[in-house]
């Protein structure tokens, strides 16, 4: 009994292992450093007219014919496009004669009532008489009146098969085609005019504040390199957008230059004074790499390893975007790690070991 107790034992001891330790995942994570050279806040932004118009026919009918295509400078008064007239035409003719046939009319009666008239003051006719001759010509006039008018709305709904650009500008956009026919109203061009230029961005709520209209920025082209623009900005939007979040700021360019094309990418960038603004005055701005950058749902985060290797997703603040980084201006306090790579295998709470990247200068802005 006493030798099986000891074997028992014995295999119980031999079955007890050590657990394997808890496998630690190494992460590239930099303390954040504040940036101290000055920088100016950008924008993405593109270039638009500030005035952009729907070209259409005030009256319908089939496309015979049309004189411009996209992209197409158009001066004012210019014709861009034609209906069939067949229609319009006879309609204007038939109104025409109805107006020469109330004209006639109208001068019978006016002759008929003088005629009256002369005799009722000899008293040779009676005075009801005299009053059916005046009735007669007040009707013959009302007609005369009403033809008028008709010959006149034919006359114009005539001239409406002609469409003619009431302002100077370019062709941005073609919404019907030759042989199609289109409803009064119906969008055959759109137009944007000439003259003052915009450039469009759409800021977030968080710089919206440090905006004001009437402010300075400078404007770059990627199209036109090495070449900037001044402009101010005349208004912003009062409301967000419903999907994206962000306000859209228009700005007027105060020179544009022949070189400056509908369409065309922008980058904003405003005074130093405002860029610090736009960080708050007691706040450090941070630069890191893209590649560090997470989402919190929809918004911008960062993963910082806490005291004792823990993770923690934390939401930050972008208010600026580079080709390959990203500038925190709330967030993240001076010292913190954050982690620069391989944000999107990681998960909050988990232990990590930290390594700082083999080539840091990679990251640079």
């Amino acid at each position: 009994m006493a030798v099986g107790l000891v074997a028992v034992l014995s295999l119980a001891a031999c079955g007890k292992k050590e657990a394997p330790p808890i496998a630690v995942l190494p992460v590239v994570a930099v303390a954040a450093v504040a940036d101290t050279a000055a920088w100016q806040s950008s924008l993405p932004g593109t270039v638009e007219s500030r005035y952009s118009t729907p070209l259409s026919f005030r009256v319908g009918g089939k496309i015979i014919e049309r004189r411009v295509r996209l992209g197409d400078t158009v001066k004012a008064g210019e014709v861009v496009a034609r209906l069939d007239p067949a229609d319009n035409t006879k309609n204007a003719a038939a109104a025409n004669a109805q107006l020469s046939a109330a004209q006639h009319q109208l001068e019978y009666a006016e002759q008929q009532l003088t005629r009256d008239r002369a005799q009722a003051q000899e008293n040779l006719i009676a005075r009801a008489q005299l009053e059916q001759t005046e009735n007669a010509y007040a009707a013959a006039l009302a007609q005369r009146n009403q033809a008028q008018a008709q010959a006149a709305l034919s006359g114009d709904q005539l001239k409406y098969t002609t469409l003619i650009a009431d302002k100077a500008g370019v062709i941005t956009a073609e919404q019907a085609d030759t042989g199609q026919n289109v409803s009064a109203g119906q969008a055959v061009y759109n137009l944007a005019w000439s003259g003052e230029t915009d450039v469009v961005a759409d800021v977030p709520e968080g710089t919206l504040a440090s905006l004001a209209v009437g402010q300075q920025a400078v404007v770059t082209l990627v199209a036109v390199p090495g070449k900037q623009f001044a402009a101010r900005v005349r208004e912003v939007s009062p409301a967000a957008d419903a999907q994206s979040r962000t306000y859209r700021v228009k700005l007027t360019l105060e020179a544009p230059t022949s070189q400056v094309r509908l369409g065309m990418t922008a980058d904003v960038a405003f005074p130093q004074a405002t860029s610090a603004a736009l960080n708050g005055s007691s706040q450090q701005a941070f630069t890191l790499p893209s590649t560090a950058l997470f989402h919190d749902g929809n918004l911008p985060a960062v993963w910082v390893v806490k005291a004792g290797d823990a993770l923690e997703l934390r939401r930050v603040q972008v208010s600026r975007y580079g080709e390959r980084t990203v500038t925190i201006s709330q967030g993240l306090a001076s010292g913190e790690r954050v982690v620069w790579q391989g944000v999107h295998t990681l998960s909050a709470g988990e232990k990590v070991r930290v390594v700082a990247p083999l080539h840091p200068e990679d990251f640079a802005s």
